[in-house]
């Protein structure tokens, strides 16, 4: 069975008129999903609240705190370059990375193979002491961590296409070598990683300026997919950014939706033959709502096996 988890919680953080990463995104992509009759083809479920301790699996306990003393009583306050916090932040975000939680029981349990989380603020920004980038708290990294704790996995891929390098889940994986990590990104480009892989347990794929659909699949073709198939992955978790596409004012490669259908299909091919199927995928970027919520949508359509 297939699992779609959300809250609608997670539109309670607000980044300010204007701002890219608006609580839309998770409705547009919602919205498609019914106006395409694709909705109630998979299981439906509302996330729980990661606590404190869940958090700090991935994160120094002050974090939480110092987000927690930071929240405005009203309005945006910013906190840092790229962050800003709304009354209801904390309350997303917990619910942004129990929604992940809430899929490693579901895949450890049997209830669900595959599951969509589509959740916000995102997460592969967010550093282990620091909230970076739209981020607050790691949601894939929290996942990753909580599946090792709980459920003794020896071997979790994270499998990351935003167009954004996630700088705070390679911090994590830097730290856990149980982790294997392998993204694909438009360098340059925030937040400036070193675009080369030093560490065995990561594979980076840098793409130039205006890389199209052939360069983004002979990137993962010859370098991430083979990788993460001898990784031999237990479980693999989805950093799902869309802000690739071509419409995306965010970035500047010139990907299309169903280069996200191409990357998802070869991600459960691996699955099935490593990972009893399993995979999680995490909604990251994604900013022009018409591109993200019909990129999503084909995503979701090849993870969940709908295309047929």
């Amino acid at each position: 069975m297939n699992l779609y988890i959300t809250h609608s919680l997670c539109r309670l953080h607000d980044n300010g008129l204007g701002h890219p990463e608006m609580p839309e995104r998770i409705a547009r992509i919602q919205d498609q999903l019914i106006s395409t009759q694709l909705f109630d083809w998979f299981l439906h479920a509302e996330s729980r609240a990661a606590s404190d301790e869940e958090l700090s699996l991935a994160h120094h306990p002050d974090l939480v705190k110092q987000i927690a003393a930071a929240l405005p009583e009203k309005g945006v306050r910013e906190i840092g370059e790229d962050i800003s916090l709304s009354p209801g932040s904390l309350q997303a975000a917990r619910h942004a990375a129990g929604a992940v939680l809430d899929a490693v029981d579901a895949v450890e349990s049997g209830r669900a193979k595959r599951v969509f989380c589509n959740v916000r603020p995102p997460g592969h920004h967010a550093e282990y002491n620091e909230p970076k980038g739209f981020c607050l708290f790691n949601n894939v990294a929290i996942g990753a961590a909580y599946a090792l704790q709980k459920y003794g996995y020896e071997r979790i891929a994270i499998v990351d296409f935003d167009v954004h390098h996630g700088n705070g889940t390679e911090s994590y994986i830097r730290r856990e070598p149980r982790v294997w990590l392998g993204s694909s990104f438009e360098s340059p480009l925030y937040p400036f990683s070193d675009p080369f892989s030093d560490v065995e347990n990561m594979v980076k794929m840098p793409l130039e300026k205006y890389s199209d659909s052939a360069v983004f699949q002979e990137a993962w073709l010859n370098q991430g997919l083979p990788a993460l198939h001898a990784f031999n992955p237990q479980l693999i978790v989805v950093s799902a950014g869309f802000d690739g596409h071509f419409l995306d004012p965010m970035a500047n490669l010139r990907l299309h939706e169903k280069d996200y259908q191409w990357i998802t299909r070869e991600i459960v091919r691996i699955a099935d033959e490593c990972a009893d199927g399993k995979v999680i995928s995490v909604l990251e970027g994604g900013y022009d709502l018409a591109a993200l919520s019909m990129s999503a949508a084909e995503h979701i359509k090849e993870l969940f096996g709908l295309n047929a």
